[in-house]
């Protein structure tokens, strides 16, 4: 099994508290959101239908679909809310020196 690859992304000052950005990664959408609890990874994707998290809401751990109102749970990307039935890709993240560095799951 190869090491876990992290990529820098973001100063950590960069990402708004309790916000959120998008970034491409190696040609994939991804949406951080630094809330209380942390800062974590998604795919930008809703599972539902195709539409952009990081234009949706975050409401503390509860990242909000604008398109149908799915909601998913930034720490793991499981599925809070319908429609949306699926989880999201949630990736590894880690701070180096004041960087957000994110491990893109396959």
């Amino acid at each position: 099994m190869a090491p876990t690859q992290f990529a820098p992304v973001v100063k950590l000052e960069e990402l708004p508290r309790h916000g959120m950005r998008a970034f491409v990664i190696d040609g994939r959408e991804i949406v951080i959101c630094r809330t209380s609890a942390g800062v974590f990874a998604l795919d930008n994707v809703c599972t539902h239908a195709y539409a952009r998290l990081s234009e949706g809401r975050l409401r503390h751990e509860r990242l909000v679909c604008p398109l149908h109102g799915a909601s998913f749970d930034v720490r793991d990307g499981r599925v809070l809310g319908p429609p949306a039935e699926m989880p999201l890709t949630a990736h590894a993240v880690r701070l180096e020196a004041g960087v957000v560095e994110v491990a893109l799951t396959p």
